[in-house]
């Protein structure tokens, strides 16, 4: 008996580390001017159930290599079991050697209505379209464990990226707003098509090597690591050539924009002559921050 007791707390203890997410959910309500009511708790706390207890891919995940995630829900109205809102999605990766969290993902998703009843099951079926809310959160699952995995390894979020394009197939079945083609140019959709488009495969090379040969290796050589940064930087030229004003560009600096402007505003002198010009042509509406950097 003690041995079957035994077996089943180490696959439970198990189980509890396996998955992929280690996500906060915040739910502000004030707008509705109700924001006490218990409906708001209870969504908080079964937003934040599904999205870390969920086992969204076959990896085991140990504690220390959850990603870490936000969800701030700001809700705008609410009619009966019917919520208007929109979601500020966050994520960040930690950085080798230090105690610094890099932010991968700062998105802000303003087509977000759904309906909630109090108390209501969540769980994810990728064959089938249960509601909006189960699809936008599992959408961004999928983006996020995708966006983690490409600043690894050079191409390693396309599979994941593939999984949130099912959630896009899967989630057209109801008709709400974000999931199509005509949803417009900032969009669910618009995403994922874009991180899965050849056209953008300068992208993927980018969230690579801006990691990994940059900010990973700051602990060991600053000034190598910053040059590494600045010629990868250069790269988004290439994308703005063949496709100016693209939406995966502003993804990136809404994540990126502060702390590019803090690795090269101190430490040690590296060749960024080109690099802010660069930056004011792929990015004005950063400029405050490229105001910042020091030739």
């Amino acid at each position: 008996m003690y041995k079957i007791v035994l077996f089943f707390v180490l696959l439970t203890s198990f189980s509890a580390t396996a998955q992929e997410l280690n996500c906060s959910v915040e739910i502000n309500a004030e707008q509705t001017g109700q924001a006490n009511l218990q409906v708001y708790k209870t969504l908080r706390n079964s937003i934040e159930e599904f999205m870390n207890n969920t086992n969204w891919t076959d990896s085991d995940y140990k504690q220390q290599e959850r990603i870490d995630c936000s969800l701030i829900i700001i809700v705008s109205n609410q009619d009966s079991d019917y919520f208007t809102a929109s979601m500020q999605i966050q994520s960040a990766r930690p950085i080798y050697n230090s105690t610094y969290n890099s932010t991968v993902l700062n998105y802000n998703d303003t087509q977000f209505g759904f309906r909630y009843t109090e108390f209501q099951p969540m769980n994810y079926n990728p064959n089938s379209f249960d509601s909006n809310l189960i699809s936008v959160l599992a959408f961004y699952a999928y983006t996020m464990i995708g966006l983690d995995a490409a600043t690894y390894e050079r191409d390693a979020g396309i599979p994941y990226f593939e999984e949130a394009k099912r959630v896009v197939n899967t989630a057209q079945q109801g008709g709400n707003a974000g999931w199509s083609a005509q949803s417009g140019t900032q969009s669910r959709f618009r995403l994922n098509s874009d991180l899965l488009s050849a056209n953008f495969a300068d992208f993927n090379e980018v969230l690579f090597a801006y990691h990994r040969n940059g900010l990973d290796y700051m602990a060991d050589n600053t000034k190598d690591a910053k040059q590494s940064i600045a010629v990868t930087l250069e790269l988004f030229n290439q994308m703005y050539n063949s496709r100016p004003n693209n939406y995966l560009t502003r993804v990136f600096f809404d994540a990126k924009a502060q702390e590019v402007s803090q690795i090269f505003s101190g430490g040690p002198q590296v060749n960024i002559s080109s690099l802010v010009s660069t930056l004011n042509k792929v990015a004005p509406t950063k400029s405050s921050f490229w105001q910042q950097i020091k030739l």
